[in-house]
């Protein structure tokens, strides 16, 4: 029998709103990377998230380190787009608005 190194495609898939996620999971690239970058080693990141194969892990830590300009660009992405929706959120609804009307919704006031 003879190996032959087969080329696996990286484990992550990009859903309808363009955010890269492990494929087959809900689990973020961002989320992946965040762990590695804060020391989390591929079987602790398994362990925290259950739905990710050990294997997908160190696929998706795999595509990181080989892509890190084209991965921080992505992360500083998404942040800008949280960042606008969080503006706009509060924009629309106001902190203090939405404290107000906590008590309200749950039948006090």
């Amino acid at each position: 029998m003879v190996l032959t190194p087969a080329t696996d495609p990286t484990p992550l898939a990009r859903n309808a709103d363009g955010v890269v996620l492990v494929r087959g999971t809900r689990v973020t690239l961002d989320t992946v990377v965040t762990a590695f970058q804060q020391g989390a080693t591929a079987e602790e990141i398994a362990t925290r998230y259950p739905a990710l194969r050990l294997a997908d892990v160190y696929g998706t830590i795999h595509f990181y380190l080989n892509h890190r300009e084209e991965v921080a660009a992505y992360l500083r992405q998404r942040d800008d787009v949280g960042a606008a929706i969080r503006q706009e959120n509060e924009m629309r609804f106001g902190q203090r608005a939405w404290r107000d009307r906590l008590p309200r919704r749950a039948g006090r006031q």
